[in-house]
């Protein structure tokens, strides 16, 4: 929209809100400020428990209690992927993307979650701080390690229980494209193929 017409607030949040995938605004000492519908939902849990929290301790990282210190000061926070894609945000005002295995509780127990981490900085009322948004990719993890695949001719098994070459349901269902090639031993092995079917008849 022009400046005449300024975007109102509320379609904003209406957008964020929106949103499929958990989105937070993190602020410089890498607390959580706000956060959309979808994160509510996941998180399930009172807003005073994220707001103004440490971003592992509102996602319920398994690892946020390892220290009494809490958030950040575990042996596992200086790899943690949202800390590190945070913090590389601030310093050097570049866009992360990156995919992560997080290990949350839920309901009392621990869940992995398959996420790509998204984070950019943008500035807010002269201050600065960060856009998280985490895409929850474990279905599409689960799949890929529950594909049916022959152990014979490695064609593959789809939802409607059709057989199709590997490269067909990976197009179809990823819009995947393959390119083909041949690895040295099989090279050798095609090789040696047509070196018997060239060669001079009477010949050794």
């Amino acid at each position: 929209m022009t400046p005449e017409n300024p975007t109102p607030p509320s379609l904003l949040r209406s957008l964020i809100d929106a949103m499929p995938s958990m989105v937070f605004a993190v602020d410089d000492r890498l607390q959580i400020r706000e956060y959309n519908a979808a994160a509510a939902e996941s998180l399930a849990t009172q807003r005073s428990e994220i707001v103004a929290r440490p971003s592992g301790d509102a996602l319920h990282c398994i690892h946020a209690t390892d220290r009494p210190a809490g958030c950040g000061h575990g042996p596992y926070c200086q790899d943690c992927v949202i800390r590190n894609s945070l913090t590389q945000v601030f310093r050097a005002g570049t866009a992360v993307r990156r995919r992560a295995r997080l290990e949350v509780a839920r309901q009392g127990r621990k869940v992995e979650i398959y996420a790509l981490i998204s984070a950019s900085r943008f500035d807010y009322r002269g201050e600065s701080l960060a856009l998280l948004v985490i895409d929850d990719l474990s279905e599409i993890a689960e799949l890929y390690r529950m594909i049916p695949i022959c152990s014979v001719c490695k064609r593959v098994r789809d939802e409607t229980e059709s057989w199709s070459r590997i490269e067909a349901y990976f197009r179809d269902h990823w819009a995947l494209d393959f390119t083909h090639s041949l690895c040295p031993e099989c090279y050798e092995k095609e090789k040696a193929k047509i070196r018997q079917f060239t060669r001079p008849q009477g010949r050794p």
